[in-house]
């Protein structure tokens, strides 16, 4: 299991719309193909304060790579496309690939 977490950063005059687009265009979107599954969104608290905009962590988990690569190439461009195509460069971000580990020993 693996987590897609993508980090966008908004510039603060389109705050507002840009997280409802998240919340409710871009996130049901992603999830809708069952591809990627159980979405968090989160705000990155800001470690110095005189940047503007504020960052926000978009993540899902997704059952590997081989899956994330055929969801990315199937719909995940189109999606990207909806924001950057509604918001241009007022929002900007960059993804990772988390893999979850065991704490405990097995």
């Amino acid at each position: 299991m693996i987590i897609y977490n993508t980090t966008f950063h908004i510039d603060k005059d389109i705050l507002e719309e840009c997280l409802d687009f998240l919340k409710k265009e871009y996130i049901p979107a992603a999830s809708g193909s069952g591809f990627l599954f159980s979405p968090r969104l989160r705000r990155i608290l800001p470690y110095d304060e005189n940047i503007e905009g504020e960052n926000y962590s978009v993540q899902f988990k997704v059952k590997n790579v081989d899956t994330l690569n055929y969801w990315l190439a199937k719909e995940g461009a189109e999606i990207h496309k909806q924001l950057t195509g509604r918001f241009g460069q007022k929002v900007v971000g960059f993804s990772t690939l988390l893999e979850e580990l065991a704490i405990e020993d097995a």
